[in-house]
C-alpha cells in the first residue's frame, strides 16, 4: 500500500505537496465512530450465511488525509465452482478457503472506465485533446463514429448512442474485433444518454492512436507509479479475489473458474487491457486514487491532473464518473458526489462537498453471477454521510 504518513513538505514544482492518507481514529476523521462501528458490523453481515450478499468484501473509508476504516471480511476464495443443478456454489474445505485481507487485490471491471476518463483528461489539459473534438478527427478509420460526428465528450458522458456492447468475444481474432467496432453505428441519436463499454473502447484507440502507447502504460506512467498505487495494474493478478465459474448459458464465454483474469468476457478477448474493464486493485490503493481527486489532483509531491481539470472531470453529468446517483451513493448523492460501481461487485464514492470517501470492494460474482443489487453500496455511504453528519469541523492537514 502506498505510504499513509502525514507528509506536508514541497513538491517537484516547489508549492507544498497536498498530505498523504494517513490510518487514524474516526475521532480525528471528524466522524462519528458509532456509525464507522456499524459500517464495519454490515460489511461482515453481508458476507456471512450459506447465501451471502458476496462471499468476501473490503471497506475503506475515510475523511481528508485520514483514513478511518479499513476492515476485511468473508473469503477471497470460497468456492470451487458453481452446480447448476443445486444452483448454489460448491464449497472449499476450510483449509482450502482463502480468507479476505485489506490488501487483496480485486478485478475492478468497470471502475477502469475511471481511470480510462483521467488519462483522457490528462490528454485534454495537455491541448493534445479537444473535449468537444469528433472522434473521426483523431481515428478517421473509424468511419461510422465518424459519419455520425460522434464526439470525445459524448465518449467520456456516455452519450454517444452506441449500444452497450457489442460480442467481440465470439470474433475469431483481433482484427475481426476491430472491423466490428469500427463499423457499430450509434443505436440511439448522438446525445441520447446509453451507458456503453463502446465509448471506452473507442476513447482507449483514440489515446493509443493520440500517444503512441497503449492504454496500460499511459494509465501506469499517468496515474499509478506517481500515485504510488503499486498494487494497482492491468492482469494476470494471481493473488486476487477469486470471480466467476464463467460457463454459459449464465455468461459469454466457457472458461471455468477465474481468479487473477480478468472476469469481463470482452476485456478477455482484447487479451486483459480495455477502456472499459481489466484493471486489478486493491481497497488502500483505491483510496489514494479518491483522494487524490479530492485534493484537486494531487497527492503527496505528484500531481496527475490540475484542480480545474478535475472539477471538469466532476462537473455534472461527469466524465467518466457517475455523479449524484443515490442507487449506489445513498445520502451522500445530492451534492456533486461522483463514483462509479463496476460488475464484479466494486464501487467508489468521493463526495467533495464533505471530503470523504468509500470504497466497497465485494466478490458478488463468485461462485456466479446474479442480478446486481446495490442496496448495500447505498446503505454503507448513507452510514458515512451520518458519520459526517453526526460531527462538527473537518479533519486539519
Amino acid at each position: 500500500m502506498p505510504s499513509l504518513e502525514h507528509a506536508c513538505g514541497c513538491g517537484r514544482s516547489g508549492e507544498l505537496s497536498a498530505p498523504r492518507l494517513r490510518r487514524d481514529t474516526p475521532e480525528r476523521a471528524c466522524l462519528d465512530p458509532e456509525e464507522l462501528r456499524l459500517m464495519a458490523a454490515d460489511v461482515h453481515a453481508l458476507t456471512a450465511g450459506e447465501r451471502p450478499w458476496a462471499a468476501g468484501a473490503v471497506l475503506v473509508a475515510g475523511r481528508g488525509p485520514v483514513v478511518a476504516v479499513e476492515e476485511a471480511a468473508g473469503w477471497a476464495v470460497r468456492y470451487a465452482g458453481f452446480d447448476p443443478r443445486s444452483d448454489a456454489g460448491v464449497e472449499l474445505p476450510d483449509a482450502e478457503r482463502v480468507p479476505m485481507t485489506v490488501d487483496t487485490p480485486f478485478d475492478l471491471a468497470s471502475l477502469t472506465k475511471l481511470f480510462t476518463a483521467v488519462a483522457a483528461v490528462q490528454q485534454i489539459e495537455r491541448g493534445t485533446l479537444g473535449i468537444d473534438a469528433r472522434v473521426g478527427a483523431y481515428l478517421p478509420d473509424f468511419r461510422v463514429a465518424a459519419e455520425h460526428g460522434i464526439t470525445v465528450r459524448q465518449l467520456l458522458t456516455h452519450t454517444s448512442g452506441l449500444r452497450p456492447e457489442l460480442p467481440l468475444y465470439d470474433c475469431a481474432d483481433d482484427a475481426e474485433r476491430l472491423r466490428l467496432l469500427r463499423a457499430e453505428p450509434p443505436a440511439t441519436e448522438p446525445g441520447t444518454p446509453v451507458y456503453s463499454d463502446l465509448n471506452m473502447l473507442l476513447l482507449q484507440h483514440l489515446l493509443e492512436r493520440l500517444t503512441g502507447r497503449p492504454l496500460d502504460v499511459l494509465i501506469r506512467d499517468g496515474i499509478t507509479r506517481p500515485l504510488g498505487m503499486t498494487a494497482t495494474g492491468f492482469g494476470p493478478c494471481p493473488g486476487a479475489a477469486a470471480t466467476e465459474d464463467q460457463r454459459r448459458p449464465w455468461a459469454k464465454a466457457d472458461r471455468g473458474p477465474l481468479r487473477g483474469v480478468v472476469h469481463d468476457e470482452n476485456a478477455w478477448a482484447l487479451g486483459g487491457v480495455a477502456g472499459h474493464a481489466g484493471l486489478f486493485s486493491t481497497g488502500p490503493d483505491l483510496a489514494v486514487f479518491c483522494r487524490t481527486l479530492l485534493a484537486g489532483g494531487s497527492y503527496g509531491p505528484a500531481r496527475i491532473l490540475g484542480p480545474d481539470f478535475v472539477e471538469l472531470l466532476l462537473t455534472p453529468p461527469g466524465l467518466g464518473f457517475a455523479v449524484d446517483q443515490p442507487w449506489f451513493m445513498g445520502a451522500l448523492a445530492g451534492r456533486g458526489a461522483a463514483g462509479h460501481t463496476g460488475f464484479t461487485g466494486t464501487s467508489l464514492v468521493l463526495d467533495p462537498a464533505t471530503d470523504t470517501f468509500l470504497v466497497l470492494l465485494a466478490t458478488t460474482v463468485h461462485p456466479r453471477r446474479r442480478p446486481p443489487d446495490s442496496r448495500p453500496r447505498a446503505a454503507l455511504a448513507t452510514r458515512l454521510a451520518r458519520a459526517v453528519g453526526a460531527t462538527k469541523g473537518h479533519p486539519g492537514t
